[in-house]
């Protein structure tokens, strides 16, 4: 079984992914205690879709975070790393653009997306800032990012018994529902190593987004960033 470590080497972390991807979306749902859908609903209404919109949904997977785009008329392009994702996610939906992208060398030209949107990714990207810089890159002026991802609980009573949870139950019930068990020590780590609400916010405006906001969603444990790419640099 193929797990990443913390060093986050793209080889490493695309391979763990490909292992898990045929439980990935049932496994979550599980691990999440059926939170992940709740959060996915509020990338939608952050990201705010009207007909006709690009969206770079980057770290899509399987497709399942770009099909509420798809619905609502934007022209939304699914990508990942993960070979062994986007092979699943073409199964399900044929008619999905699936791109095979590396977060820090995106295959788009300059300014041709509404709206760049990454769920649960962006804490397997080796270099984060190098990928926040890409996703300006690619937006349009004007343009939006949506960053969802796990972050700190506010509450200090939970965030403790939380990191728990992660470290020893969360594997376990990875196994129990056949998945790589391995790959969700990892996730465990990336977790608790991850920066917490102030210091993503931080990280966006260091790569040159503007009106950088978040939200918490279920005491902290997840992170709604949203900012916007200036119209000029000026």
């Amino acid at each position: 079984m193929n797990r990443a470590s913390l060093d986050k080497q793209p080889a490493d972390v695309a391979r763990m992914f490909d292992d898990v991807a045929e439980r990935y979306d049932v496994t979550n749902d599980v691990l999440s205690l059926g939170q992940d859908r709740r959060w996915r609903k509020q990338v939608v209404e952050a990201v705010a879709p009207k007909p006709g919109d690009v969206i770079l949904d980057i770290a899509a997977g399987t497709g399942t975070s770009s099909e509420p785009f798809d619905a609502m008329g934007a022209h939304v392009v699914p990508a990942d790393f993960s070979l062994g994702m986007l092979r699943k996610g073409k199964r399900r939906r044929p008619d999905l653009a699936f791109t095979a992208a590396d977060a820090t060398q995106l295959p788009f030209e300059d300014g041709v997306f509404d709206t760049v949107t990454m769920s649960f990714g962006l804490r397997n990207v080796h270099d984060t800032d190098e990928a926040l810089r890409e996703f300006r890159r690619v937006t349009k002026p004007g343009g939006t990012l949506v960053i969802c991802e796990f972050s700190t609980p506010t509450n200090p009573a939970f965030r403790k018994v939380y990191s728990e949870y992660l470290m020893s139950a969360l594997p376990k019930i990875a196994r129990r529902v056949g998945s790589n068990a391995e790959s969700y020590v990892y996730l465990a780590e990336s977790i608790q190593a991850w920066p917490d609400q102030a210091g993503m916010a931080t990280r966006l405006q260091d790569a040159g987004w503007g009106k950088v906001e978040w939200r918490n969603l279920t005491g902290g444990i997840v992170a709604l960033h949203r900012a916007t790419k200036p119209r000029s640099l000026g």
